[in-house]
């Protein structure tokens, strides 16, 4: 398993190593110990699957209180996963990453608490499967508008399909329930 480092230092990208043959293929796609050596070491305690459409645009959504980390996956079809850090207190404030997930490539996100996640699905369908660091509360669930100018985000879709919610979403600068950093 190969973990790096991208734009954003908390966000990382998991890769893990495929065992393939003329039967298939296997991949350890969670290792407790290995990802708390990279610094991953919160508890999972909740797998969330969602499938979408091409062009669906799901986010960017976050939560707070009780901020989800996200390990995300796509184990069908091709995605383009936003992680957005929201703490004005960060030095990596309005800082966006981006990586293309697939089923093909078996690439991970890793999205720590704090950041706003969106994805926008660019094959026919993509079913997306995510681990959580914190239990889902529709009350602690917040939205950002996903084309937020300030943002700038390079979204492969100028029309998205969207939920009333997240086409309604405000700006990053209208929302008041940002997290702050968690302390060292």
């Amino acid at each position: 398993m190969k973990i790096t480092t991208t734009e954003l230092d908390e966000v990382l990208v998991i890769e893990p190593e495929v065992f393939g043959d003329r039967r298939g293929f296997f991949m350890e796609t969670y290792h407790a110990g290995r990802f708390a050596q990279a610094g991953i070491g919160l508890a999972f305690v909740q797998d969330n699957h969602s499938r979408s459409a091409r062009g669906t645009i799901r986010g960017l959504h976050f939560q707070n209180p009780n901020a989800q980390g996200k390990l995300v996956r796509v184990v069908q079809g091709t995605i383009f996963d936003v992680a957005v850090d929201i703490r004005p207190d960060s030095p990596g404030f309005r800082r966006w990453v981006a990586r293309e997930l697939s089923a093909e490539n078996g690439l991970q996100l890793w999205i720590p608490p704090g950041f706003a996640h969106g994805f926008c699905v660019l094959s026919d369908h993509a079913d997306i499967i995510y681990k959580c660091t914190e239990l889902y509360f529709p009350s602690h669930e917040h939205a950002i508008a996903w084309n937020d100018p300030r943002l700038g985000i390079a979204w492969p879709v100028e029309r998205p399909i969207l939920s009333a919610r997240d086409a309604a979403a405000p700006p990053l600068a209208a929302v008041k329930a940002l997290p702050r950093r968690a302390a060292p």
